[in-house]
């Protein structure tokens, strides 16, 4: 259905061996061109859609998800399109070790999603590329903008810190019973030299409209000392 513009992918094996034992190839300026002029646009076009999803994606990010494609499709050339080559020259970049933190499941999925652009276009099927670049692209901004998979805004991650000679079993049952529809311990951990305890809970409220009240139920038992509220997206955002 697709065609590749690059003469090593429809070639047989024994061609294939022959070229590589005369040092011929059979790329052209103008094919290795048209792929790398393609990288870039479709690079870009990754970018951008990224860029719509996350007003606050960082401008590096960014940046390499364009860059990427190309990265991939001269790995893809300089091994004349050899698929396990190409692989296990790559799988040498599993060794560096970035200092940077882990990413979302967002920012892996774009990942992949250049690095099998610059796949498509390193053996030459730019149509294809295109075709995938456009179909993903589309798809994610419909899951995106109809918020796909999204939950009611209810969840929350609570940590509280209380005196450690306070009984945390039960000193706010009575809060959660009334302030929320689901509530369960996650952890418990001491601080200051174990004269303090934080405590973290996973939640469901049943008002959004009284957090506030909530959250001061929370501070007079605890004796206003450390409490925080996050949202599902706040804490993935700061871990």
């Amino acid at each position: 259905m697709f065609s590749s513009i690059l003469g090593t992918t429809g070639s047989t094996a024994a061609s294939a061996a022959a070229a590589t034992a005369t040092g011929s190839s059979d790329l052209s300026a103008q094919s290795v061109l048209i792929c790398i002029g393609a990288a870039m646009v479709m690079g870009i076009v990754i970018a951008l859609v990224y860029r719509l999803c996350d007003r606050e994606a960082k401008k590096e990010y960014i940046i390499t998800l364009a860059v990427l494609p190309i990265l991939v499709l001269t790995v893809i050339m300089m091994t004349s399109g050899n698929l396990g080559s190409a692989v296990a020259v790559m799988g040498a970049f599993s060794l560096i070790r970035f200092r940077s933190a882990p990413g979302t499941a967002r920012e892996i999925l774009f990942i992949f999603y250049s690095m099998a652009v610059g796949l498509c276009c390193g053996i030459g099927q730019v149509v294809f590329g295109g075709v995938i670049t456009a179909a993903v692209a589309l798809f994610f901004l419909i899951l995106t903008k109809t918020r796909f998979g999204a939950g009611d805004g209810k969840s929350r991650h609570l940590q509280i810190r209380i005196p450690e000679d306070l009984d945390y079993t039960r000193a706010f049952q009575d809060v959660f019973e009334e302030y929320t529809e689901d509530c369960r311990r996650i952890s418990v951990r001491t601080v200051n030299l174990g004269s303090m305890l934080d405590i973290d809970y996973q939640l469901k409220l049943r008002d959004l409209n009284r957090e506030k009240e909530f959250l001061d139920a929370i501070r007079v038992r605890n004796g206003n000392l450390k409490v925080v509220l996050q949202t599902g997206a706040e804490r993935e955002a700061l871990s």
